[in-house]
């Protein structure tokens, strides 16, 4: 397959089954936590159209019974703002009626943002951690990823339930795949011991590649332990060639989350010779694009969580996310 690429920097992970290192990937929320970086998706509010209503519901916090999923942001979203302004941050998106949140690269801060949490009366079902990968290099810098006890034990912290490894990036092979796996598998037993659930979280290249004839991610979910879910990124399935719900009825009751997010029909963009470019995506607020949403929730009863995400947002990306927010919350 073609390596994913990145035009921001160059990075190289080691997984822990392998040993191996891929290079060029694109930088986001798997990674170990630059402080001071500025993201794509971090922009200063501008006025784009997109309005935020003065009166909102508020989400549920939890998802019981047939009911729908609870509503969730992925924090890297915002990841410019949080740095600039944590609480302000964590403010506005309790304005927005948010009650649940996906945290990322949580496991060297997890004190100081179980206190912002617990300040704007927000939880943190999910987080991203990487569990696979040993270590991550970007611009000749080596970050070892923490432990799987250290990842836990910070995850506990800030009442995380479900860790979930955000990318793994060789998935070439049958031996790749099943090594992950593998890793994977291990890494449920060990956050089991903590009260913890695992999962893994796709990109389009686990859809783009085929294992024995069959998308890789479906190959993979093969061989997880029962306890092993998954957190299915509709729009970067969408993207990786799949019929998305179709996908989703096919995986079943593995899926617990779902990354909502939406945009125009393009290619995909981890298989050209070009660096990795989130801006060129076009992506918009969920149900203003061409990525088959409401099916794809439809498809997915299992869901727990519905998880609202933005690589990149022209735009002031807090009324970007209260337009996403109100169409998971309004749904028929």
């Amino acid at each position: 397959m073609s390596r994913p690429r990145s035009g921001c920097s160059s990075v190289s992970v080691r997984t822990a089954e392998t040993g191996q290192a891929d290079s060029k990937l694109p930088t986001g929320n798997f990674l170990v936590a630059s402080p001071g970086e500025r993201t794509a998706t971090g922009r200063t509010p501008t006025d784009t159209g997109v309005t935020v209503p003065t009166t909102r519901p508020e989400a549920s916090p939890t998802r019981t019974g047939a009911q729908r999923p609870a509503t969730s942001l992925q924090l890297y979203s915002v990841n410019s703002h949080l740095e600039a302004d944590l609480d302000g941050t964590l403010a506005r998106l309790g304005e927005i009626g948010l009650r649940n949140v996906e945290a990322f690269a949580f496991v060297d801060r997890a004190d100081e943002l179980a206190a912002a949490f617990a300040r704007h009366g927000i939880a943190a079902p999910t987080g991203h951690a990487m569990l696979v990968a040993k270590e991550v290099t970007r611009e000749g810098v080596t970050t070892p990823v923490p432990s799987h006890a250290a990842t836990f034990e910070a995850a506990k912290k800030l009442g995380i339930e479900l860790v979930i490894d955000p990318a793994v990036f060789d998935w070439s092979t049958r031996e790749a795949v099943e090594a992950t796996a593998s890793a994977l598998n291990e890494a449920a037993r060990s956050a089991a011991e903590h009260g913890l659930r695992v999962g893994y979280h796709n990109h389009a290249w686990e859809l783009s590649t085929l294992i024995e004839g069959v998308p890789a991610l479906e190959y993979f979910a093969g061989l997880l332990d029962d306890e092993v879910v998954l957190e299915v990124d509709v729009y970067w399935a969408h993207i990786g060639g799949v019929d998305a719900p179709a996908l989703l009825e096919r995986l079943g009751d593995r899926v617990r989350a779902l990354h909502i997010k939406d945009g125009p029909q393009v290619e995909n963009p981890f298989v050209a010779d070009a660096p990795f470019d989130p801006s060129g995506l076009g992506q918009v607020p969920a149900g203003q694009g061409a990525i088959p949403l409401e099916a794809a929730l439809a498809a997915t009863p299992s869901a727990e969580f519905a998880v609202i995400e933005f690589d990149h947002f022209d735009g002031d990306i807090f009324a970007a996310i209260a337009a996403s927010f109100d169409y998971l919350e309004n749904r028929a």
